[in-house]
């Protein structure tokens, strides 16, 4: 079997033990098979009764302690985890199976990919109906927004983010899909410009606030939303589109 970066890699299915260094993943794995688990990231926050062993953050995972917990296979993702520490754990024998994601469809697609061919799990119920939710188009609202994810610098979602496809399957307009990179820092001033219609405040990765955030701006509007909903795939999907639209109203 092929992983999404065409990487040959080695199953046996169907897959009883598994560490997963993506959180949004994990959490997908967690509503599916529970006790297939054995080992994720600090940052993995979802169920928030997940109780297994910790392998530090995506970016510093505990190689020796992923080895330890003697995974059939690693669960990655190309922007989240690095190169590195992927190349390191197959060099130790360990499989991994690195998922790319930059848009909704393929969110899904990966997704079925990895219960149905990696995992040997079969298509979960929870992502054919979160699929069949984001099935209806929306009507384009023509609304130009941005997405702030970090203050001081301030920093945006920019071009090919699964963020930005989300905004367009919303019928909105990200105001820098064109910027030259994926998560560009800008000037507040460039945020809070009258060509915006609204600026959008996660709180995650930054934990923008009531009190931390929509003080800086005195022109755009801004609203706070759930991060989990606008960044992450996984059983997210399933309240993301009543949650955001919940906040853009």
């Amino acid at each position: 079997m092929h992983d999404d970066l065409g990487f040959h890699v080695a199953l046996h299915e169907p897959a009883r033990r598994v560490v997963s260094l993506v959180p949004s993943l994990t959490e997908a794995i967690a509503a599916t098979r529970p006790d297939a688990l054995v080992g994720a990231t600090q940052w993995c926050t979802h169920p928030a009764d997940l109780a297994v062993p910790r392998v530090r953050g995506t970016k510093n995972p505990d190689l020796a302690a992923i080895r330890a917990l003697s995974p059939d296979v690693v669960i990655a993702n190309k922007e989240e985890n690095r190169e590195l520490d992927v190349r390191r754990l197959r060099e130790a024998g360990v499989p991994v199976w690195v998922t790319d994601i930059e848009t909704l469809d393929e969110a899904f697609a990966s997704m079925r990919r990895l219960f149905d061919e990696a995992l040997g799990w079969g298509v979960p119920a929870w992502l054919v109906e979160a699929e069949r939710r984001w099935a209806e188009p929306a009507e384009t609202s023509g609304r130009r927004v941005a997405v702030a994810i970090w203050r001081d610098p301030w920093m945006v979602v920019g071009r090919d983010t699964f963020t930005g496809d989300l905004l367009r399957r919303l019928g909105l307009a990200n105001a820098f899909a064109e910027a030259p990179e994926r998560y560009p820092h800008v000037d507040v001033a460039a945020l809070d410009a009258g060509d915006l219609d609204l600026v959008l405040l996660p709180d995650e990765p930054y934990v923008f606030t009531a009190d931390d955030g929509p003080e800086a701006f005195s022109t755009v509007p801004t609203a706070l939303c759930s991060g989990r909903a606008l960044t992450w795939y996984g059983p997210s999907l399933l309240t993301a589109r009543q949650d955001l639209a919940a906040a853009l109203a």
